[in-house]
């Protein structure tokens, strides 16, 4: 738990948030994949009226929406898996992302058993800040990933965006998997490596099966990522790092990485799963309250009270329903606000990076007003 007060200039603006970042536009299911028994992945056509509204770096996300028989609504991320569309041209005809079965999850145990061809589904246009833009990489660059399960899903675009449209570039993918049949997107890696023989490294470890040839199994802790990767590239003249996938595995890499000498700016993160050992959050009074938070969304700002023990985005969506979020465990990101005055007490963060904390950016969903008056933007 940290307190943020507000920045002292500005932060960057994101270049790849559509100025609508909030909203949802219904797409038509045209294909369910089975990757492994408990992976699928879903294509989503995009009409070519809402292509401009689709476009995507690679590596950003889809948060998808939909409403129960109860009549709640349930949201959740999942990573474009598709290449990113060309610059300069149309936005993509189709998006795929990957989503693998979680045990009691209500949005992917609907995908598994209910999602057909000629379904529609709400998303929300693509967001995120764990991309690479081939167009700003250097000359000859060489870019490195480590992932873990369905880690791979971004990464997997973000490889093969930026072998295409840079002849020059080289990718290595070091992924961890517990067996080779619970390996997300086998086929489509293999496609990257007969593709590209020289200019995409594979390197496969697997948790709980042995291999016949390769690296033998067990965790890719920070132990034992600290004595593979010299071996296998020059680690600090790597352009960027890109690590994805459960916290253990990314923590991990990071501490693996920081011991090799690697500068923190070149290393970055996206958390897919965290255990929830943070205590229940506080109930919030319909009467107290505790301040009160001045929010900018789509060009529209308004005020209103922050209750008793409410974060800073449960205030706002009690008067602006089109306020962003998906997990709202600080983990996605989605949420990511600009601080613009006043201090808040931020409970969780999983999804900024500490460039993006520096700059005054916070997630909504895990602030709460630590002064009376506190303006966001989320437009920034």
């Amino acid at each position: 738990m940290a307190v943020f007060p507000p920045a002292t200039a500005p932060g960057p603006a994101s270049p790849t948030r559509p100025a609508r970042h909030g909203a949802f536009h219904t797409l038509t299911v045209v294909a369910v994949d089975r990757l492994t028994e408990d992976s699928v992945a879903l294509t989503l056509a995009v009409p070519p009226q809402l292509r401009a509204d689709y476009r995507h770096a690679p590596g950003q996300h889809l948060t998808l929406r939909r409403s129960t028989p109860e009549g709640s609504e349930v949201r959740r991320t999942y990573s474009i898996c598709s290449p990113a569309p060309a610059a300069g041209g149309p936005g993509p005809s189709a998006l795929r992302v990957g989503v693998r079965l979680v045990e009691g999850g209500e949005f992917s145990s609907f995908a598994h058993k209910e999602i057909a061809a000629g379904d529609v589904l709400d998303a929300m246009v693509p967001a995120g800040r764990f991309v690479l833009d081939p167009a700003s990489a250097p000359p000859a660059s060489h870019y490195a990933a480590i992932v873990g399960g369905s880690g791979i899903t971004p990464v997997l675009s973000i490889a093969a965006t930026l072998l295409a449209a840079r002849p020059d570039a080289r990718f290595c993918l070091v992924r961890s998997d517990r067996s080779a049949a619970s390996t997300m997107f086998l086929e489509d890696v293999a496609d990257l490596k007969d593709r590209y023989p020289d200019r995409f490294q594979l390197v496969t470890v697997l948790s709980r099966e042995e291999q016949e040839a390769g690296l033998p199994s067990g965790r890719l802790g920070e132990e034992r990522l600290t004595a593979l990767l010299p071996a296998l590239l020059p680690v600090t003249e790597v352009t960027g790092w890109f690590l994805c996938g459960p916290y253990g595995l990314v923590t991990g890499a990071e501490q693996a990485l920081g011991a090799l000498g690697v500068p923190r700016t070149r290393i970055h993160e996206e958390v897919f799963h965290v255990e929830d050992t943070a205590p229940p959050a506080p109930v919030a009074s319909a009467a107290a309250t505790h301040g009160r938070v001045t929010a900018r969304l789509d060009g529209r700002s308004g005020t209103w009270p922050v209750r008793e023990g409410e974060s800073l985005l449960d205030a706002v969506l009690r008067a602006r329903a089109d306020a962003p979020y998906a997990c709202k465990g600080g983990v996605c990101g989605t949420c990511r606000a600009f601080l613009v005055t006043g201090e808040v007490r931020m409970e969780r963060n999983f999804a900024l990076e500490e460039t993006e904390t520096e700059a005054g950016f916070v997630l909504a969903c895990q602030s709460h007003p630590v002064s009376e008056e506190v303006e966001i933007d989320f437009d920034r």
